[in-house]
């Protein structure tokens, strides 16, 4: 009695939720975020240690790294920091580039998408497309992203509306809009239609609402 359209991992009464499924994936990806703003909110510099030739007391070590903190954050990141009495910085942490920070983020924003199916171009990650290929991964979005969940409604509308043993009536989507190539493509496939007699001019006008 219920118009229900299941989702992935349906097993006959209820589907899985996505967010759960990759909940590591996606947990990865706030994980990056947090390091990115961590790390450029330091003014792109890692972690390391200030090496200071002599003892200092334990008032004079937290008053330094006060003073460095201040000289090295916020609107002072950017500003030349001047080292005395012989102190050395050393760096501890590994660099982005070595750790392959902005290649993790690419990865995710694909990695997430991959879990619902969804071309990277669409949700604006054009790094693979081209103009060459980008009308075929338009033309796959329809037919591998949207049609499972068309097929879906359809068949969910033909059992629980219509009945299965109603014939005649049935549900289905026209996506021929998406699925419309460029001028060259659709005046080919027009005149190939018009030849054989499938289609006529004027449903070939009505097809591209003239």
């Amino acid at each position: 009695d219920v118009f229900h359209i299941p989702g992935m991992g349906f097993n006959g009464v209820v589907g899985q939720s996505i967010i759960r499924l990759a909940r590591e994936s996606i947990g990865l990806s706030i994980a990056v975020e947090s390091f990115g703003s961590k790390f450029f909110g330091n003014g792109s510099r890692p972690t390391g240690v200030l090496q200071h030739p002599n003892k200092l007391s334990p008032d004079a070590a937290e008053g330094l790294k006060k003073a460095w903190a201040e000289s090295t954050t916020g609107d002072s990141q950017l500003k030349t920091v001047v080292l005395e009495q012989g102190m050395e910085w050393k760096p501890m942490s590994i660099p982005p580039d070595d750790a392959q920070f902005l290649e993790t983020k690419k990865f995710q924003v694909e990695d997430i998408a991959r879990w619902y199916n969804m071309p990277p171009h669409k949700i604006g990650h054009l790094e693979k497309s081209t103009n060459n290929n980008i009308e075929h991964q338009g033309i796959e979005y329809v037919v591998d992203t949207i049609r499972p969940w068309l097929v879906r409604w359809e068949q969910e509308v033909k059992r629980k509306l219509f009945g299965m043993n109603e014939r005649d009536i049935f549900a289905e989507h026209l996506v021929d809009g998406l699925l419309r190539g460029d001028v060259k493509s659709r005046n080919e496939a027009y005149n190939m239609s018009f030849q054989n007699g499938s289609l006529s001019a004027n449903d070939i006008r009505e097809k591209e609402n003239e």
